[in-house]
């Protein structure tokens, strides 16, 4: 696959977005417009227009593979998978290429912040002057603003403010230089101001669905706060950039800001609005539940109209605005045969390829490590998360691409129906050794065989960067299958999660474990129990295919440490949310990336290869900041050292 470069040829001219969100009831629908003008913002018809191009804009971020794989590969939970090609190799941190302004793929990021931003302050300042317009809709630009600027100086650092009419003013003209802000100036000038004027005069309910609302802000201000701590109390000695001092301009220090977080963390937990958390892990991303309470804000999508889809219904190449980043960890499945006799005198893929969530359309860009399965899920029977977060059980679908045999034959030489188990990951190293082929085998992928099995298995240790647990949790969904394999080449019609409304918990938690003074009933211990005392709660068993009612609860909170540090934090995190996009986050944000991330276990790349190989990776301070797009530097009409001040440092 070739890279998508971004060529951005100022930081931001006129805000050119086109209006696409998802159509359903209570859904933005706005004419596409393909640029504004001030005094389009000084009506409300305007101020809506623009809004729905901010949530729009979600869209070229979230769900967008590549940036996806910034923000997974190279970190403890995933590394490149068999297909990857340097996109994926070089992000991933170990050896396999140069991360630079060329190879970044965070320049997804910086690409489609900017334009954002720039039509936020159009809102914000032409619709303010006018009157009229509700602030609770101009909150929702300062909002999304604010948002734009924390991804990005939580990714590169200081970025500029002044995008060309000043600081953050509206600009209408292409801009060829720049100046960025420092780190403690864009926090203190835009993140806080917007996001606390946005929870003051938001409502608690989003005028629309899916819309951010007073709670959405209170998550990224409770963010921002516990990120800028971080920042503040550096405690690994990380650089920042451009250089300056680790103050706050308001004389404040880390351990004000981790107590902020900590009460607008609560006072959200405490108020919840309309959110709230699901009864199940389950239940928080199966896809027939999708858009439910504990998820605040999501890049939408729709399988009803390919207009407000903005992609294809039928196939898809993978670019933005798709959602294609559930293709990324997904493996050959498809490969997979069995027998049409119980000699095996031919054989059929019994795997198809199909618009299901344990399913669809394998790209093989991106695999667990083995750690991630045998560490971070190392509890896989009271612990429901795994079981919600992987396809572990790849079973038969043969009938549905008119395969009419009523059995097939697997491993051991024994039959299979429609729907029965063809490949099993284990939960753990079976007793009796796996019978593994010398190359793909009669499964045609490498898999092994246990006495009296029907089907053919790997264990956590047999995972290789060809053959892997699915991330089940991002798979597609559609109820326009009928009966047969519906459209797997398409990009997901699921919403991709941004925001969830557990976050609260992990956010007080650790602003509880750094120090911040707590109210009874929520220790860091007390929070993370509530999030485990869920995980514990079982209604269906993805691996079985079966309804499993229990609850694990006791279990759960029984083997919570009496005292959490930061890293059984972050390892909750993980088992929360893996493969979601926070995970070069968490660990840039708590510095931890070096030390949880250096080096992983997996096998290699051809069939039947099983032998885990630790695999060690170089990161280096200057790692923690990405670099600023080589298309941003070209496109800059500045002197070669203007151009190298901008850059961050150490990156060519």
């Amino acid at each position: 696959m070739m890279k998508k470069k971004y060529n951005i040829k100022s930081i931001i001219g006129t805000a050119a977005l086109t209006l696409f969100l998802a159509g359903c009831s209570d859904i933005l629908e706005e004419q596409p417009r393909s640029i504004y003008e001030p005094g389009f913002f000084r009506t409300e018809r305007g101020v809506q227009g623009g809004l729905t191009s901010m949530y729009a804009h979600l869209r070229y971020i979230y769900g967008q593979g590549y940036y996806y794989n910034a923000t997974q590969t190279g970190t403890d939970e995933a590394t490149w998978g068999q297909s990857a090609d340097q996109n994926f190799k070089v992000m991933d941190m170990s050896g396999q290429g140069e991360l630079n302004s060329a190879s970044s793929r965070s320049d997804v990021l910086w690409g489609a912040a900017f334009s954002n931003i720039n039509t936020a302050s159009g809102i914000i300042e032409n619709a303010a002057a006018v009157g009229g317009i509700p602030e609770s809709l101009i909150s929702e630009a300062r909002f999304f603003r604010a948002f734009d600027y924390f991804e990005l100086v939580q990714t590169f650092g200081g970025v500029p403010l002044d995008l060309g009419g000043g600081e953050l003013k509206f600009n209408t003209k292409p801009v060829r230089t720049s100046v960025r802000n420092t780190v403690p100036e864009v926090y203190t000038k835009a993140i806080f101001p917007d996001l606390l004027k946005a929870v003051n005069d938001l409502p608690a309910n989003p005028r629309v669905i899916g819309g951010v609302s007073k709670n959405v802000a209170r998550l990224y201000l409770a963010k921002a706060y516990l990120t800028y701590a971080w920042w503040l109390e550096n405690p690994n000695n990380i650089p920042t950039y451009p250089a300056t001092p680790r103050t706050d301009p308001d004389g404040k220090n880390a351990q004000y800001y981790f107590q902020q977080a900590y009460a607008v963390a609560t006072a959200a937990i405490d108020n919840p609005g309309p959110y709230g958390l699901q009864a199940t892990y389950y239940d928080v991303n199966v896809a027939t539940n999708d858009r439910n309470k504990e998820t605040m804000l999501y890049a939408d999508h729709t399988e009803t109209s390919q207009f407000y889809n903005a992609s294809s219904l039928t196939s898809s190449n993978g670019a933005a605005p798709e959602n294609f980043a559930g293709w990324f960890m997904t493996w050959n499945y498809t490969e997979l045969r069995s027998g049409t006799t119980p000699t095996w005198t031919s054989s059929v893929n019994s795997v198809q390829r199909e618009a299901v969530q344990a399913l669809g359309r394998p790209w093989i860009r991106m695999a667990p490590t083995i750690g991630a399965i045998t560490n971070t899920f190392a509890d896989k029977t009271n612990d429901s998360r795994y079981d919600g977060t992987f396809t572990t059980v790849y079973r038969g679908n043969w009938n549905k691409a008119g395969v009419n045999n009523a059995v097939l034959y697997n491993a051991n030489g024994l039959p299979v129906s429609p729907g029965g188990a063809i490949l099993t990951f284990l939960n753990e190293e079976p007793t009796t050794p796996i019978t593994y082929p010398n190359g793909a085998g009669r499964s045609n992928i490498g898999a092994g065989e246990l006495p009296g099995r029907s089907d053919f298995v790997i264990s956590p240790m047999g995972i290789s960067r060809i053959v892997y647990p699915g991330l089940w949790k991002l798979g597609p969904y559609r109820t326009d299958n009928g009966t047969g394999l519906g459209q797997p080449n398409a990009a997901s019609t699921r919403p991709f999660y941004i925001a969830k409304f557990s976050e609260f918990y992990f956010i007080a938690a650790e602003a509880a474990v750094k120090g911040a003074a707590t109210q009874p009933g929520k220790s860091a211990r007390d929070l993370i129990n509530v999030i485990r005392a869920r995980a514990g709660k079982w209604r269906w068993d993805n691996n079985g295919n079966m309804a499993k009612v229990a609850d694990n609860s006791a279990a759960m909170i029984a083997a919570t440490p009496a005292t959490i540090d930061i890293n059984y934090i972050l390892a909750e995190r993980s088992r929360e949310y893996f493969g979601e996009g926070y995970r070069w986050f968490d660990l840039v944000r708590t510095q931890k990336w070096n030390e949880l991330a250096s080096s992983y276990q997996i096998a290699g790349v051809a069939k039947g290869d099983h032998k885990a190989v630790t695999v060690n990776r170089t990161i280096q301070p200057f790692h923690y900041l990405r670099p600023i797009p080589l298309g941003q530097l070209d496109a800059m009409q500045m002197t070669p050292d203007e151009k190298a001040k901008f850059q961050n440092p150490n990156y060519q």
